[in-house]
């Protein structure tokens, strides 16, 4: 048995991936404990899995409200730097406290999200096996390839990749707080220097959710690169649909995920869409509104406005879906064949959106700014026409062969177990 460790931001979406392959994990005789701020743990909805509190002192119970509306909403560069602020913080705290807590809890090897740098740093430095998981699009830097929170199509030129450049020479100016303690905690671990997220990465084993048929173009990802697909638990997979849907009617489902569920008047736009094109609409709002703004959703022509869906059963039926981008949402969109029209808002929802249209799985458009009208003429375009029937069986077609939760397992064993092949339940 192998005891890990789970290092990953605190944002829902991030555990959700972590804990279906930490339930594999266990089925397999092993041993997961989740490490974060006390908050997070309401996330985690399997007794199996533990969690441990960490950062008791500086990121107490309720702190974390703040930060994820923060980061639903940073509202311009003041907020973004608030964001990043925050997350430098985090890491801070995780690389102050984890590497203690992990020698007490005898844990022997560590999962890693590539968005929490902690991970990386305190795995080398304690001299544990890690495996870097990209829950989000993949943090690994590659000339001519933009960064996955830039809006940019890819393009295979010259004048391209001068932009791609100039991009991201902004982004760590901005990151630069963030990248500050990285570098610091390299350097008071004994670490070569260092200074950013894709730097942290395992050298022994990574495993992204995407496919090569979504992403753009890569030449130099290491060999120990693995793409597995989407990570899902049995139990999110076999959630019925508990509404009943009219069979002679197209049906769009709705939703902008856990931290932008609370935008109202996108929401009213597409649910006055949906009413200009008489289908019907289930709108999922995942705790972000009021009983009150609901209801003037379905007044608007919303069919069902609810907190929660069974995402894979509404995709299964659905003729399209509206969504921020999340590469959770986009990835079962792929699963169940279902065109989507992605209105990115935050995060690398905007580099999805670009690679939803690189490999024509939909279409994009602005979460501030596209009118009902807009949104109407791209809904009846996703809803009536097979131009992303191709793109969407083709990259289906990978995400089956890629093997998603149990084969990101087996590369989690053979990654830890080739150090470990005398501890019980590893093959060596």
């Amino acid at each position: 048995m192998t005891h890990f460790a789970v290092i990953a931001p605190a944002f829902p979406s991030h555990f959700r991936v972590f804990q279906a392959l930490g339930l594999e994990l266990i089925e397999r005789g092993h041993r997961v404990t989740f490490f974060h701020q006390a908050d997070a743990a309401a996330w985690l909805d399997d007794p199996r899995i533990a969690f441990q509190v960490v950062g008791a002192d500086s990121h107490p119970p309720g702190s974390l409200a703040a930060t994820l509306r923060c980061a639903a909403n940073p509202g311009g560069p003041l907020g973004l730097r608030r964001l990043i602020a925050d997350m430098a913080r985090t890491t801070d705290m995780l690389c102050r406290e984890l590497p203690a807590r992990l020698d007490a809890l005898q844990v022997d090897a560590m999962l890693c999200d590539q968005m929490e740098a902690a991970g990386g740093l305190v795995a080398e430095a304690t001299g544990r096996s890690f495996v870097s998981i990209a829950c989000a699009l993949p943090v690994n830097r590659e000339p001519g390839v933009p960064l996955p929170v830039m809006p940019m199509t890819f393009e295979d030129s010259e004048r391209a990749r001068q932009i791609y450049q100039g991009s991201t020479r902004v982004y760590d100016w901005l990151m630069g707080p963030h990248r500050k303690m990285v570098a610091s905690h390299a350097r008071a671990f004994g670490l070569s220097p260092r200074d950013g997220l894709h730097e942290c990465l395992s050298p022994r084993a990574q495993i992204s959710q995407t496919l090569p048929g979504f992403e753009f173009p890569r030449r130099e990802l290491p060999a120990h690169f693995h793409h597995v697909g989407p990570m899902r638990s049995a139990a999110e997979v076999a959630r019925p649909l508990d509404v009943e849907v009219d069979p002679d009617r197209p049906l769009v489902f709705a939703s902008l995920g856990t931290l932008q569920g609370q935008r109202f008047g996108l929401f009213k736009r597409i649910a006055k869409a949906c009413a200009s094109l008489e289908v019907q609409l289930l709108l999922a709002h995942c705790g972000g509104l009021s009983p009150g703004q609901a209801e003037r959703l379905r007044r608007a022509g919303a069919t069902w406005v609810t907190g929660f869906a069974p995402q894979q059963a509404v995709l299964e039926r659905a003729d399209a879906v509206v969504t921020h981008g999340g590469m959770n949402t986009v990835l079962d969109a792929v699963v169940t064949r279902t065109p989507m029209l992605v209105t990115p808002i935050a995060f690398d929802q905007a580099g999805v959106a670009a690679r939803v249209l690189y490999a024509g799985l939909g279409l994009r458009a602005s979460a501030q700014f596209a009118s009902s009208a807009t949104l109407c003429r791209a809904l009846e375009r996703l809803i009536e026409g097979s131009e992303f029937t191709p793109g969407l069986e083709r990259l289906r077609g990978e995400v089956l062969a890629a093997g998603g939760t149990r084969e990101a397992a087996d590369i989690v064993e053979r990654a830890v177990c080739a150090r470990q092949s005398a501890k019980p339940g590893c093959a060596a």
